[in-house]
């Protein structure tokens, strides 16, 4: 079934989903990340190879939606993250994350649940959002320790600070950084390359692999809802999320 902003297409044993919001950054809606999850759901059972997620535009997407009116995400936008999340690094298929500009908050967790991730030289990754007071989610406090440690991801989730695609290679956080102009041809050679390879071999290596790094992402992605949900009822995120449309500095007071 079609969904508004998301591109879907199957060719050659590859499934390639698009975050087609490019006006909005490719902000995720509840109904926009569920289609997406149903994608993955039903690649690992129609014969598909790979799975390659990417944006449209100038981002790979910039988190949860705030809509036009200032409607803030609430969790039932959470709950659609924790299970496209689950969907990705529980599925038998290679997922890759062509990160082709910003990628932040939820957006930020979703390419990096990913098992490959490559960014452009012009890309950037944000946990944003104590911005807004709010925690990280979309399993981001499990997925960005595993990769780079906890100092590391304490300086994103905490300082929420801008990492280039060059320092997240650097870090370890992804798999790779490529030149602007080189990147479509490299990420077409990384498809063709995993769509050409074993399907049983590759499964149980990626299972393994998530088994010895983010085996408790279940348990995870449960206890970011049990702290997100009070902080969506906070004051500080009523304060966070009128800052960001007023475009000024937020005024947080631990309410």
């Amino acid at each position: 079934m079609a969904v508004d902003g998301l591109l879907v297409a199957r060719q050659d044993g590859v499934l390639r989903l698009t975050f087609d919001r490019p006006d909005r950054l490719n902000a995720l809606t509840a109904e926009l990340i569920d289609g997406a999850t149903a994608e993955v759901l039903a690649a690992a059972e129609d014969g598909t190879r790979v799975v390659l997620l990417t944006g449209s535009g100038r981002a790979f997407s910039s988190g949860a939606d705030v809509g036009p009116d200032g409607a803030a995400p609430g969790l039932d936008t959470l709950d659609a993250a924790n299970r496209f999340t689950m969907a990705v690094a529980s599925s038998p298929l290679p997922v890759i994350a062509a990160v082709n500009g910003v990628a932040a908050g939820v957006g930020c967790s979703f390419a990096l649940a990913a098992d490959i991730t490559v960014a452009k030289e012009s890309a950037s990754f944000m946990l944003a959002f104590t911005k807004i007071g709010l925690m990280p989610d979309g399993g981001a406090s499990l997925l960005v320790p595993a990769a780079v440690g906890r100092a590391r991801a304490a300086r994103m989730a905490l300082l929420a600070e801008k990492v280039t695609a060059t320092q997240a290679a650097d870090w370890g956080l992804i798999a790779e950084v490529v030149a602007d102009d080189g990147f479509d041809a490299r990420i077409e050679g990384l498809v063709g390359q995993l769509a050409a390879g074993a399907p049983r071999a590759l499964a149980a290596t990626k299972a393994i692999l998530n088994a010895a790094t983010i085996d408790a992402l279940p348990q995870i992605l449960a206890a970011e809802r049990a702290g997100q949900g009070p902080l969506l009822e906070s004051e500080d995120f009523a304060e966070g999320m009128a800052a960001f449309q007023e475009k000024r500095a937020a005024r947080f007071t631990g309410q």
